[in-house]
């Protein structure tokens, strides 16, 4: 049975029970909801405690994975996203094998990041060996860099192709675990189908990572809680939350985020995910930097422990906007690698050396 602890001090009992259980109970949603309404005091509280189990679980070096948006195509019409295939307002482009592998010796030869992240829409552009064939070469060429692959849904035998290539890490988003408004906002997904393909790469031994957007229109609080234990119920490898930036460009481009009024709920829940999921990577989100002037900063001292910049060649930044707002779309790799030394040293943080694998497992061994 769990000690009672006097009113004033619940948020602070909480916070410590969720990242260090003393009973072996998994937290459940009621032990959540406090944590995500803390305030005032309360909510320094939270925030010191998140970044001290982050610091005691993953140290004090950041890792830096560059994210290079290779394509934004896509053959998906979600209501959220400037890449939706209805949309017309972006100027549509696929980068050629060569250039993706210009951009990730670029990375290497920076010395900075420890991996490649190669995100696209979900799009039938490439085919399976196309990536696969990037993978070999990039793995052949930058063996020092890490892999991650990120296009979407697939079948398991396609991640285990990719997987056997070199790719070391794959991240899909789940982005609500309410079924009812996955379906609403994913026409062409279910969120049973997300899920699987989640077990699937855990199953191949591939480094997995997942997230959700931050108050999604129709989200409740008691959904942004179950989200974090989703999360933990998985024990994702990887877990990338950020808030939900309307664009206008979509059907949702008139709805607010649901926590507009509280825009502190964005970072309450970046620190009781760190509590609940204590040896997660977590990064600091480009979405935050686009609500908040110093987002990503706030991110790194409020649990999140991983910064991803942009490494796409500058000319196509503009092209890949998931929503308005979107930061350092007129820099080039250059820029982005010297602002994030820049960030990391006025925090008195480290960069992380070396590939930064999961906190939780080893790497395949191919």
């Amino acid at each position: 049975m769990r000690f009672a602890p006097a009113a004033a001090d619940v948020v602070g009992f909480l916070a410590m029970e969720i990242s260090f259980p003393q009973h072996g109970k998994p937290p459940e949603r009621a032990d959540l909801l406090p944590l995500l309404r803390a305030a005032g005091a309360d909510l320094d509280a939270l925030y010191a405690r998140a970044d001290a189990v982050r610091r005691a679980h993953c140290g004090e070096a950041v890792p830096i994975r560059a994210i290079v948006e290779f394509s934004n195509y896509c053959a998906n019409g979600c209501l959220y996203c400037g890449l939706r295939a209805s949309n017309a307002a972006p100027h549509r482009y696929r980068m050629a094998p060569a250039e993706i592998l210009a951009a990730a010796r670029q990375i290497a030869a920076a010395g900075i990041a420890g991996t490649v992240v190669l995100q696209a829409g979900e799009t039938p552009g490439y085919s399976d060996e196309d990536l696969a064939s990037v993978v070999r070469r990039i793995k052949t060429e930058t063996p020092a860099l890490a892999i991650t692959l990120s296009v979407g849904n697939r079948p398991r035998d396609v991640y285990a192709r990719w997987r056997d290539a070199g790719m070391d890490r794959y991240l899909l988003r789940f982005e609500t675990s309410a079924p009812d408004l996955f379906a609403r906002l994913h026409p062409d997904c279910t969120l049973a189908a997300r899920l699987q393909c989640l077990r699937d790469l855990k199953s191949l031994g591939v480094q997995t990572g997942s997230g959700f957007m931050i108050g999604l229109p129709g989200e409740t609080i008691e959904i942004l809680a179950d989200n974090i234990l989703l999360c933990r119920e998985f024990d994702f490898d990887m877990i990338g939350i950020g808030p939900y930036v309307p664009n206008p460009d979509t059907p949702l481009g008139d709805q607010p985020n649901a926590y507009a009024a509280d825009p502190d709920m964005f970072f309450r829940a970046l620190a009781v995910l760190r509590l609940a999921n204590p040896d997660a990577h977590i990064p600091a989100t480009t979405a935050f930097d686009a609500v908040f002037p110093n987002g990503r900063d706030l991110a790194l001292q409020r649990g999140a422990n991983v910064f991803m910049p942009n490494a796409t060649p500058s000319p196509l930044r503009k092209d890949y906007q998931l929503y308005p707002g979107k930061p350092c779309i007129d820099e080039d790799a250059t820029d982005c690698a010297r602002c994030v030394q820049a960030r990391l040293h006025a925090l008195g943080r480290p960069v992380a050396q070396g590939p930064a694998h999961s906190l939780k497992r080893p790497p395949t061994t191919r």
